[in-house]
């Protein structure tokens, strides 16, 4: 009976096992494979050895700027990010009257694609006519005309802002793991005299650590393919002051015709996950019972 289900397992598993090695394995040895080579549109790959890894941490600054970028965005995301989010999840598990409104406009900005969100805070922080703008012209300064996005001093920041408060997404995961949590440890502990403010910090907050550690990963790693709002909003400028990975990799493959480096760049950014996933597991023990 037990060799006759593995059989069963093993059948339904067959296609998605196919489809993984043709969709992902298969071209990460593409990737990892003409790394080590020069090669553009037209071309044969050619084999250059460790040139382009040595060009990427020796003399590409434009490289190094996304990494920091990247990597500034990614921890970000994963503390500060997870924190609103967290926070917000705490608040609304109380349950008071607003809850339910408060929940649905707080999802709304994670609902609509990043290309209409990008084009939102374009208009809104226009130098001419933007919102932001007008606001600080009615109280006082009748000629501001801050460019946000193109402005090297407050690019990072106006970027980074259209996305790092809206949590919705961790904010929602945790909830569900909030409601998940027994009641009767929270009548246990009201009937022994424990404030709100407590119940949240000794109770609730100890139980959501795996929650919290995937919601960290999550986050952290959804900054590792993050294109859509760069390239509407700033394009990785002014410069290189906004350019993270993902818009190096693309830049350097489709508009430098430069496939071999850019696939350096790519083996990078995967090393760079798989090791940033192993710490916020371990970290968090994800998986483990023990609070």
């Amino acid at each position: 009976m037990v060799r006759k289900n593995r059989g069963y397992i093993t059948l339904f598993l067959l296609p998605t096992v196919a489809l993984f090695i043709i969709v992902y394995a298969v071209s990460l040895v593409i990737l990892f494979g003409t790394s080590f080579t020069e090669w553009s549109a037209g071309r044969s790959p050619v084999f250059t050895g460790l040139a382009n890894y040595i060009k990427l941490f020796t003399d590409d600054a434009d490289f190094r700027q996304s990494a920091l970028n990247t990597g500034i965005w990614v921890v970000l995301q994963s503390t500060v990010h997870v924190a609103i989010g967290t926070l917000f999840a705490v608040i609304l598990s109380m349950k008071e009257f607003y809850w339910k409104f408060a929940r649905t406009v707080y999802m709304f900005p994670n609902i609509i694609s990043g290309a209409a969100v990008g084009m939102l805070f374009l208009c809104m922080l226009n130098p001419e006519f933007g919102a932001v703008n007008s606001i600080v012209r009615l109280f006082g300064n009748a000629d501001y005309s801050q460019n946000w996005f193109m402005d090297y001093a407050t690019a990072f920041l106006s970027v980074t802002m259209t996305w790092l408060p809206y949590a919705a997404v961790v904010t929602i995961l945790i909830l569900a793991e909030i409601a998940a949590i027994p009641e009767s440890l929270f009548e246990s502990a009201r009937i022994d005299g424990a404030s709100n403010f407590k119940i949240n910090l000794y109770i609730i907050i100890p139980m959501l650590r795996n929650i919290i550690g995937t919601c960290v990963i999550l986050s952290g790693t959804s900054m590792l393919q993050k294109m859509d709002i760069i390239l509407m909003t700033t394009g990785g400028g002014p410069g290189n002051a906004t350019m993270n990975l993902p818009i190096y990799i693309y830049k350097t493959a489709l508009m430098d015709n430069n496939f071999g480096y850019s696939n350096s760049v790519g083996v990078f950014l995967i090393g760079f996950g798989l090791i940033f996933v192993l710490l916020c597991r371990n970290l968090f023990r994800i998986g483990s019972s023990e609070h």
